[in-house]
């Protein structure tokens, strides 16, 4: 929040505003104590509270405070005030740099500039963010240069209070692969993501030079994309530079803008001392070409050379202007995510200008956005549990799946709005009309597309087709739209195309992967289909008049897999720029932990393995391992003999796997029918499975109780999922299903207690996911048991101990002291207790759970990430002018 004149900020009085920039609000305050106008720079609560934007912000003080130089603005201190951090500094009276400037007058700056560089270069720091708008003049003619806030510094191996050393810096501003600095003034290595040294402030000087020289920009792109592809390859063209300008200048400028770093002026010293001797000696630095004189009794033959050379000259600029200007070329680069973050989903808005990622950094999930021109990510307060962006077609909302929800929410902040019911949303596209298609239920597996007004309302279904249909993509006539079915048969497997109005539907590719449509070029009706194929990013041609596929598929990455989630990472905006996320290790790792966290010993290795169970004489495991094609089979494992046997081999996805109390038999979710079902197979694997329960909705296992006589499932109905219990004994005729809890909201994930009076269970009623107990049979009674998020609960062999997954990973224990059944049921369990940070990977499937427990309560059998979730996720990778693959 701006600051009131007349606040006190420590000794400093704020008098007025001056200015407010992404790294916060600068304001003319007096030194109350000195009695002396100053520059205060303060760095609001919210972004004091960001360590990325924190750390420059004391990085910058700490360069100034090192820096003693006329032309470079100092600092006269560092103040704290609650959670806020502001920079008393020198008020520098006057304006930015502006262009064009008279040549005399140029230098002069530029020679002052190089004289702030050399003093920062000499204490090893780099700037790496020289632009006009950094560069003050003073009503006097002197140069300031500001804003050191991006200075790489050198490290410091005595002084741990070193910034470089800092996780932040570490990890983001300095590392390579990752774009600091303003586009059009940065060197090409910044571009291009690569580690900089002092080289690269040359560079940056040589582009000021040349703007103040010849008053236009050098790299002045449509896009920020188009002006880094100017910045790594466009000719630079010196003949803009005035004629008059002297030779020495003209050469310094060209020795300042050589890509090639080894080729490039060494030190800014070099170029201050070339100015100073322009400066003291004009005249011999001044181009004056010596006049051309013939001699006697040869003037025809100069005559007949001058008219050859015109007529070339002629025939040259003839072939030149007649040749098409050379296509921009292809451009990759990098762009680091959220720190210690893992990347959900992502899109980009239409326009090319601002990215949207899900991401999950400490167990809370969250859109994060980031401008294309800006350095930091930000995060979209409102967006708790958010996944699935997608955009407006005019670049100003995003929408997204949370809470139950399709929401939506201006890319400016503010509240979001729910549109309408999503249970288990899992993509949507918004047309020009205002009409939203979206998938509600993905997981579920219910076969729906529905679509709703962007200003929300009922939904009503667009397509029913009896299988999965997930992440639907507008083409440019907004009628007809993409969209994907997988994890089916094969024949039901692809990428199909159909309409509002219902008059399309048919299959027109036959890969299991989303699909993405990014046209030709803005506007365009042709363009490409891009999707997943064995672990490339495809793009197919595709023409949207005729609503049919022409032409050869091409890759254009190689390494991206759909990690276990059928999304596509990658997106692609009307303006010809294309994101993807290639994949880091996805791999997962079984393994015990005792209940101080102690890594007791790993269960195989590493892969694409989730949800274990333990058998009842804890000898076993059953669990899943997934495969390239999207699918997944069950294997069981022998504990003592470290020997695997693959349980199920059904081309479809089997999962979420529970055994019997005696552990002959395995109850699993398959979705070999087209929803998922539950089917049971015997553990010796001698028999074929057989389906347990027919049913027209999508089913999971979420136990068999310990006493062998109810199967605990949830049940996916209209807009959320209800808990169901299936008897096991009595003649088979008779075992019907009878409902434990049916609400507007999501119950599953059911446990029964070992003496089965109890049903432990997660439920989003109050708008997130918590672990409740309710009496069993169902009775009047419901105790909360988690406090700030869980789920996956487990209970402990005698039922005095109750666990789940904490909504920050952690592994959370509760005792249960007190629990009586009968007509005025009672249950009282104490506070929940952290044993350990576990990691748990959250599950893809809502009904899933990733750790068992050993009856005794003393070993915990894990599913984690590899690297643990907080490490970073690999950077996204930005393409410019992608479409140029598709021409070589």
């Amino acid at each position: 929040m701006p600051l009131i004149p007349g606040t006190r900020f420590g000794t400093y009085e704020i008098l007025a505003p001056i200015g407010a920039g992404g790294m916060g609000e600068v304001y003319r305050a007096r030194d109350t104590r000195l009695d002396r106008e100053v520059a205060i720079k303060v760095l609001p609560v919210a972004l004091a509270r960001d360590h990325d934007r924190l750390a420059r912000f004391e990085r910058e003080a700490k360069v100034l405070a090192s820096l003693n130089h006329p032309n470079i603005a100092q600092i006269y201190g560092f103040e704290e005030s609650g959670e806020t951090r502001a920079l008393a500094m020198e008020l520098v009276a006057g304006s930015t740099l502006s262009v064009p400037q008279p040549l005399e007058t140029a230098l002069n700056y530029a020679k002052q500039i190089a004289e702030a560089l050399e003093a920062a270069h000499e204490k090893g720091f780099t700037h790496r963010d020289l632009k006009p708008a950094n560069i003050m003049i003073t009503p006097e003619g002197v140069v300031k240069v500001l804003d050191f806030g991006l200075a790489a510094i050198p490290s410091r191996e005595a002084d741990g209070s070193d910034p470089s050393n800092s996780p932040t810096l570490t990890m983001a501003a300095t590392m390579a692969g990752t774009i600091m600095g303003t586009a059009a003034y940065m060197s090409p290595e910044q571009a291009a993501g690569k580690v900089v040294d002092r080289r690269s402030d040359i560079w940056s000087f040589g582009v000021v030079l040349y703007e103040m020289l010849a008053g236009k920009r050098l790299f002045d792109g449509e896009t920020l994309s188009h002006t880094l592809a100017d910045v790594l390859r466009a000719p630079i063209d010196f003949g803009k530079l005035p004629s008059s300008t002297p030779a020495p200048i003209r050469q310094l400028v060209k020795r300042c803008l050589e890509r090639d770093v080894k080729r490039r002026l060494r030190d800014i010293g070099e170029a201050r001392v070339a100015i100073q001797d322009y400066l003291a000696d004009p005249a011999g630095g001044t181009e004056s070409p010596a006049p051309v004189t013939s001699a006697p009794g040869n003037s025809w033959w100069w005559k007949v050379a001058a008219g050859a050379l015109t007529l070339g000259l002629a025939a040259l600029a003839f072939i030149h202007f007649r040749e098409k200007p050379p296509a921009t070329p292809l451009l990759r680069y990098t762009v680091a995510v959220p720190e210690k973050s893992a990347v959900h989903s992502l899109a980009i808005s239409p326009d090319g200008r601002l990215v949207a990622v899900a991401t999950m950094i400490g167990g809370k999930r969250q859109l994060w956005l980031r401008s294309m021109d800006a350095l930091q990510w930000q995060p979209l307060p409102g967006t708790d549990d958010a996944r699935y962006p997608f955009w407006s077609p005019d670049s100003r909302y995003i929408a997204f799946f949370a809470g139950g929800k399709l929401r939506r929410i201006a890319t400016g902040g503010g509240p979001s709005q729910a549109l309408c019911d999503a249970a288990d949303g899992w993509g949507g596209t918004w047309n020009r009309e205002d009409v939203i298609v979206f998938s509600p239920s993905g997981v579920a597996f219910d076969g729906v597309l529905q679509r709703v007004p962007a200003v929300g309302g009922v939904p009503a279904t667009v397509l029913r087709p009896g299988t999965r249909v997930d992440f639907p993509a507008f083409l440019p006539d907004g009628l007809h739209f993409l969209y994907s079915t997988a994890r089916m048969r094969a024949e039901q497997n692809g990428i199909y195309i159909a309409s509002l109005d219902g008059k399309e539907k048919r299959r027109i590719l036959a890969d299991a992967s989303s699909a993405v449509w990014v046209p030709a070029a803005s506007g365009a009706r042709s363009g490409h289909i891009l999707f997943i194929r064995e672990n490339n990013l495809m793009a197919q041609p595709f023409d949207a008049e005729s609503l049919q596929v022409s032409g050869d598929v091409f890759p254009i990455a190689e390494g991206i897999s759909l990690n276990g989630q059928f999304y596509t990472p990658a997106a692609g905006s009307d303006t010809g720029i294309l994101l993807y996320n290639k994949a880091g290790s996805t791999d997962s790792q079984i393994a015990w932990y005792d209940r101080t966290g102690k890594l007791l010993g790993s269960v195989g290795a590493p892969g694409p393995v989730s949800y274990p169970s333990l058998s009842p004489d804890e000898k076993s495991v059953v669990y899943l391992r997934r495969t390239n094609s999207g699918a997944s089979d069950l294997w069981l494992r022998d504990l003592a003999r470290g020997t695997e046997t693959r349980f199920t081999s059904d081309p479809s996805r089997n999962a979420v796997p529970f055994w019997s109390p005696q552990g002959d038999r395995v109850i699993f979710a398959s979705n070999r029918s087209g929803l998922y079902g539950l089917y049971v197979k015997n553990s010796g694997g001698s028999e074929p499975e057989q389906l347990l329960l027919k049913n027209p909705n999508t089913q999971f296992p979420n136990q068999w109780s310990r006493d062998g006589r109810f199967i605990v499932y949830a049940e996916f109905q209209k807009a959320s999922y209800n808990l169901w219990v299936l008897p096991m004994e009595g003649p088979e005729q008779d075992r019907r299903p009878v409902p434990f809890l049916q609400t507007e909201f999501s119950e599953l994930m059911g446990q029964l207690s070992p003496d089965s009076h109890w049903m432990a269970y997660t439920s989003d009623q109050s708008g997130r996911r918590e672990v409740y107990v309710r009496p069993f049979p169902p009775a009047e009674g419901q105790w909360t048991i988690s406090a700030a998020g869980g789920e996956m609960p487990r209970w402990r062999g005698d039922g005095k101990e109750l666990y789940f997954r904490a909504a920050d990973g952690k592994l959370m224990a509760v005792p249960v002291t007190r629990a009586v059944a009968g007509p005025k049921p009672a249950f009282e369990a104490g506070t929940p207790v952290a044993l350990f940070d576990a990691h748990i990977q959250p599950t893809l499937l809502n009904n899933a759970t990733n750790y068992d427990v050993t009856a005794d309560g003393k070993r915990f059998l894990i599913t984690a990430r590899v690297g643990g979730d907080t490490a970073s996720a690999p950077p996204l990778t930005v393409v410019v002018n992608w479409n140029a693959a598709a021409k070589r």
